[in-house]
């Protein structure tokens, strides 16, 4: 029997009928939702986007998620550990959907906020603060645009720069743009000392596809090649002096790959949520990119990358990202991540004499865990790598203020001993 106390079905349903998230979430849904708790089943009837306290069965659009109760013990804890922070991690651990597949990644947001809703209500938490200090009229940033020559197509790139000193790249994560970034540049501890620079991938955030080419006729899919070649050709354009790169996700694998191919531009890298390899079932993630499945259920996917206790502030702004981008993006960039990055033959070759390597993982990331990190780590020698606790897939939106803890004293070694 689980130690966890859980609702009744007439709990959940007046929760869920009183949630702003829930209900837009599952507007238009005309199916159910059973929870096999162990022994225990707790049900709602959906009635175009309206939840009761009825068990739907197993007709036209429901969906089961079962499992023993030490799995929905740790699902339904106020704060969940690292791996069961919402049902699609939990697949990993024992829990099994069943029903309508696809119904279940089109409603998946509304999924995983019902089984929000039956955990205890934490503390009231105090609004983020800004990791930089008081609110100004103006942010920092001053964003253009350069154009690019990148395998012969004329790209116009968008980037934000502000700060002064050792020039740093900054990359965003999969399917993302800049503003992931945003709370770095009101950073003086930052800025004082580095020349802060955060761009947008072709097709990503404002870097608006390239004229003259048949782009919407292509499938777009970021390749090893591609990736490296955008951060090695910004800084020639830009003439930067031997930058820091510092990446996130597939930012934090290109780190790693511009370490091994590219000491000669960069003094050091910065990997964040970095691994020699990430090893997925792709085709069993091929519901994700359906036409039938929204951006919605993107983003939402985010937070369950991310850390319960990162502000929720935070949390949803890094996911809306998710929610306002090409809708190609995302796959195509997985393609590198998943498929086309693999450094676990060349790991050894980094000479981090010649470029530094530094590689932060968060806790709660269950897509590149501090094992990939820590594996990384010890692959390349001279690396450096440290564990962040407490800290997700996006460490410096989700929480930024706790993020600076862990990225200024990589920042001041770089530094002060030049890599």
């Amino acid at each position: 029997m689980s130690s966890t106390p859980v609702p009744s079905s007439e709990l959940l349903a007046a929760r869920c009928a009183a949630d702003g998230e829930f209900r837009l979430a599952a507007r238009h849904w005309t199916g159910g939702l059973r929870l096999e708790i162990g022994e225990r089943t707790v049900a709602l009837r959906m009635e175009d986007g309206v939840p009761t306290a009825t068990d739907p069965g197993d007709g036209p659009g429901v969906v089961t998620l079962a499992g023993a109760d030490d799995v929905w013990d740790q699902l339904l804890a106020e704060v969940p550990p690292p791996g069961a922070t919402d049902v699609v991690a939990a697949f990993g651990a024992g829990l099994r959907p069943s029903g309508d597949g696809l119904l279940l990644w089109q409603y998946y947001p509304a999924i995983q906020r019902a089984v929000e809703l039956l955990r205890p209500a934490p503390a009231a938490a105090p609004a983020p603060t800004a990791a930089t200090g008081p609110t100004r009229k103006f942010d920092s940033p001053v964003g253009r645009y350069v154009h690019l020559d990148l395998d012969g197509v004329d790209h116009r790139i968008y980037f934000e720069e502000a700060g002064a000193g050792i020039p740093l790249l900054l990359q965003h994560t999969a399917g993302a743009h800049g503003i992931q970034w945003r709370h770095l540049f009101e950073c003086a501890e930052i800025t004082d000392h580095f020349r802060v620079i955060a761009y947008d991938l072709p097709f990503h955030g404002k870097s608006v596809p390239p004229v003259g080419v048949r782009w919407w006729e292509q499938r777009y899919q970021l390749t090893s090649e591609r990736a490296r070649a955008v951060p090695v050709t910004l800084a020639a354009a830009l003439e930067l002096d031997q930058p820091v790169f510092m990446g996130c996700s597939v930012g934090g694998l290109l780190a790693l790959d511009l370490a091994r191919h590219h000491p000669d531009v960069f003094r050091a890298v910065v990997s964040l949520e970095g691994s020699l390899r990430i090893d997925a079932d792709v085709q069993a993630m091929a519901w994700l990119w359906h036409p039938q499945v929204s951006n919605e259920t993107k983003a939402r996917l985010m937070e369950g990358l991310m850390s319960p206790t990162s502000p929720i502030e935070y949390r949803k702004e890094t996911a809306q990202v998710y929610g306002a981008g090409w809708p190609p993006l995302f796959a195509g960039d997985l393609h590198y991540y998943f498929d086309d990055h693999d450094l676990t033959a060349d790991a050894g070759a980094i000479d981090t004499a010649l470029v530094g390597v530094h590689i932060l993982s968060g806790e709660y990331d269950h897509s590149a865990p501090p094992s990939h990190g820590r594996a990384a780590h010890e692959a390349i020698a001279g690396s450096t790598f440290a564990e962040m606790p407490g800290m997700g897939h996006f460490p410096m939106s989700e929480d930024p203020e706790r993020f600076l803890g862990f990225v200024l004293p990589v920042l001041e070694s770089i530094r002060t001993r030049g890599r």
